[in-house]
């Protein structure tokens, strides 16, 4: 410090001024949950924050409150597009714990890392199943783990974002306690994705000890964090929902109940909902609803014009969406059931039920079986790709160990013989059963017709085929695919065990028909997806029936 008087100074001596920041917030009357939302030491305006009961929105300053009465047991962000949190392993830490007693007032901060991910990846990855049984550790690791992995790579080498988001069922609950193989194990597994991964909860991931929804689906919310809860990426919005009401009839404490279920949004989700995307001022920004349960039911039955008959089979279903009205592109991303199909319910809104990573619960991978990965509707195992560009969005299925152009699989439906010559070793009653499970593919055809399963298939797909240059007319039918059959239904009667329920080959509706004019003609069949992609295959006739996935 000096003194000054015209051309003379004199100095007084030297004060040192220390600025620091008092992140400490005043507190609130009624407001239990406060913080700062943050990047690079700047506070974040709109960012939506919720205990998954109440929604605010950080002021100019970043700063926000809430009423909570910590009945979640968290706080979130909704982390803003062009930004990203830190990790721990894979998993964003989006979310902070809260305390048990809602009278103490909290403080919990968020800090943001400014990224661009206006161009970005999403793989969307249903049914998991890891129990380590029938080889699945090996098969996830080797075959799902390696593919996403080298997939990823090739995206990240281009300088997008990728980001995972699971679909449901990464463990499977009959088995946390008989294996001791439990949410701990299965997401160490998970953590091996090489890429940001958020988690949806499925039915099997709940304690099988607990006979309370609430109540058991606590082992996640310890291991991997809230089971609802909403993001943005770029230019979309992601909302992650637990549409699984656990009922486990008979559960208790050393006891394994019946594990059954209610599929549902429960109604404090509901409210959640309403507040979480009445912050989106933006209708047309995409919005993407993740869930496990499927909101539609496999489409099963479809018209003379192909047509398909499209049902919602969720409880609340049509509740579910009645909140995304007024959304101009809404894209529902579901798992559960093991197999592909889609629903366009409106021009808005339109469902992906994608199956699984497990296949068929990874028994047709298991040693001794198949050897393949093969899906109840015929599709591979595999998982969902999305690219997104700022609110344009576009899609496909992987197919595990596959290129992306594997989207269909033709059979010549002339050598498709279903019969004991798969199950040499059944005996009695196994044995009886083989034409059961083979349905109309006991004996083969004579009429030249070609079965095309089309995985991916949606109405604005164009499936056609020519002979020696001549158009063939395509129908869409109704049916099961036999490779599935011989791969699950008559490996399980070869070991002389039966067939469980809920494995067996489903009716599809992604598969079509041919008739060609002899038996022993080239046909050439040309695929293009909604997005104008082409997928070809010439198929030399008569083609053998086997378990290749080709």
């Amino acid at each position: 410090m000096r003194v000054v008087r015209g051309d003379r100074s004199l100095s007084l001596g030297t004060v040192t001024f220390e600025v620091s920041a008092n992140n400490t917030l005043p507190d609130r009357e009624g407001m239990t949950v406060k913080g700062v939302v943050s990047s690079a030491g700047v506070g974040v305006a709109g960012v939506v924050v919720s205990d998954g009961i109440e929604v605010t929105v950080t002021d100019k300053q970043g700063i926000y409150y809430l009423p909570s009465a910590k009945e979640t047991g968290f706080v979130f962000i909704s982390i803003p597009g062009n930004y990203e949190v830190a990790t721990d392993g894979n998993a964003p830490q989006f979310y902070q714990r809260l305390s048990e007693v809602a009278s103490v007032v909290e403080q919990k901060n968020f800090t943001l890392n400014r990224v661009d991910n206006t161009d970005h990846i999403l793989l969307a990855m249903a049914d998991m199943h890891l129990a380590d049984r029938n080889d699945d550790i090996s098969q996830f690791r080797n075959g799902f783990l390696a593919d996403a992995n080298q997939l990823i790579s090739s995206y990240q080498v281009q300088g997008k974002k990728v980001y995972g988001l699971t679909l449901g069922d990464q463990s499977w609950d009959v088995y946390w306690y008989e294996r001791k193989y439990a949410l701990p194990e299965a997401m160490k597994e998970i953590q091996k994705i090489g890429c940001p991964v958020f988690n949806c909860m499925g039915n099997h991931d709940n304690d099988p000890y607990v006979a309370n929804d609430w109540l058991a689906s606590l082992a996640f919310r310890k291991m991997v964090g809230p089971t609802y809860y909403s993001f943005n990426l770029g230019d979309v919005h992601y909302v992650v929902l637990d549409d699984i009401k656990y009922l486990n009839t008979g559960g208790g404490q050393g006891t394994v109940g019946e594990r059954n279920y209610t599929g549902t949004v429960v109604a404090e989700q509901i409210a959640w909902l309403k507040k979480d995307l009445a912050a989106l001022t933006d209708k047309t920004k995409p919005v993407v609803v993740a869930l496990h349960i499927p909101v539609h039911a496999n489409p099963t039955t479809v018209d003379s014009q192909g047509v398909q008959t499209d049902r919602v089979s969720l409880l609340n279903g049509n509740e579910v969406l009645a909140c995304l009205d007024g959304f101009t592109q809404v894209h529902i991303l579901s798992g559960h059931t093991h197999i592909n199909f889609s629903v366009e319910s409106s021009a808005a809104v339109m469902e992906h039920n994608t199956a699984a990573i497990c296949a068929t619960w990874w028994w047709t991978g298991k040693s001794g079986y198949a050897g393949n990965q093969i899906c109840k509707d015929g599709s591979p195992g595999g998982y969902g790709v999305w690219e997104m560009q700022g609110k344009q969005t576009e899609w496909y299925y992987k197919s595990i160990g596959f290129d992306r152009n594997y989207q269909f699989r033709a059979y010549d439906r002339n050598t498709i013989r279903i019969d004991a010559a798969f199950t040499p070793n059944a005996t009695g009653t196994y044995a009886e059963q083989v034409s059961t499970y083979a349905g109309n593919y006991a004996a083969p055809s004579t009429k030249n017709e070609v079965l095309i399963n089309v995985w991916g298939y949606d109405p604005s797909w164009k499936i056609e085929v020519t002979e020696g240059g001549n158009a063939l007319p395509v129908t869409r039918i109704v049916d099961k695919d036999p490779l599935h059959i011989i791969s699950y239904e008559l490996q399980r009667l070869n070991v002389n065990a039966n067939p469980t329920e809920d494995f067996v080959t489903n009716r599809t509706a992604h598969l079509f028909k041919v008739t060609a004019s002899a038996a022993n003609t080239t046909l050439n069949i040309k695929v293009t997806d909604r997005f104008g992609t082409v997928y070809t295959e010439s198929m030399a006739r008569p083609k053998a029936f086997s378990y290749s996935m080709k």
